[in-house]
């Protein structure tokens, strides 16, 4: 199965992405490293099942080839209240990430008829 995984630089969606690879399916990762890192999946680049792209998820999401599932886990991340990168340090990302993020995320699986899951924050 071809999986788009929003937010997949994440602590939540790259362990995702380490597990499905690791069952055999091939996973597109869309992150815009806001809050996440790309060493996180760096481990995964060299892997043929595997394609990063760096964009914001707030952004229409123009996939080159079909997926069969997306999962819609981006936002920023909340380590804690006083983290400089953290989600009430950037509001206005937060509710971009949740608004329009699930709209386009939704609207890949529209497009493809996939699968939709989506993994909400709790802020």
């Amino acid at each position: 199965m071809r999986i788009l995984i929003t937010g997949g630089a994440g602590f939540i969606g790259s362990h995702l992405c380490d597990r499905l690879i690791a069952d055999g399916h091939s996973v597109v990762e869309l992150d815009n490293l806001i809050t996440s890192s790309i060493s996180n999946v760096a481990h995964l680049t060299d892997s043929n099942m595997f394609r990063f792209i760096n964009q914001n998820v707030a952004n229409y999401i123009d996939l080159p080839e079909p997926v069969e599932a997306v999962m819609h886990f981006a936002s920023p991340a909340s380590p804690s209240q006083t983290a400089p990168n953290g989600y009430l340090q950037l509001p206005i990302q937060t509710l971009k990430a949740g608004a329009l993020g699930t709209l386009n995320a939704l609207g890949v699986a529209k497009r493809y008829d996939a699968l939709f899951v989506l993994a909400s924050t709790s802020e």
